[in-house]
């Protein structure tokens, strides 16, 4: 009888070890799965990262662009560009050449 709890002893801790490698090979598989998945989510958001500050430094130029158009609009220089390209206006004196066609 001894030896028959002896070998049934034995025998549920076998079951017990392989229960317990079991759980462990799943965990293992599923905290492999997930660590994909998060370098695959984390190289997304690097990529989308650089988009962004690639946008953010086109803004940044536009808006340089921007305030350096406005001091121009504000030279007299170009108030006499806009004379004379949109109205036609020109210095009293000024000799205009037409092309003939």
């Amino acid at each position: 009888m001894a030896r028959k709890a002896a070998y049934q002893k034995n025998r549920r801790n076998k079951t017990g070890k392989l229960l317990i490698i079991t759980v462990v090979l799943l965990m293992l598989v599923v905290v492999a799965v997930k660590s994909v998945e998060l370098r695959e989510k984390r190289a997304m958001y690097t990529a989308k990262e650089e988009a962004l500050m690639q946008e953010i430094e086109a803004e940044e130029a536009r808006t340089q662009e921007i305030a350096e158009f406005e001091k121009y609009t504000q030279t007299k220089k170009y108030v006499e560009e806009v004379a004379k390209e949109k109205l036609g206006l020109v210095y009293e004196g000024e000799i205009i050449f037409k092309d003939g066609n």
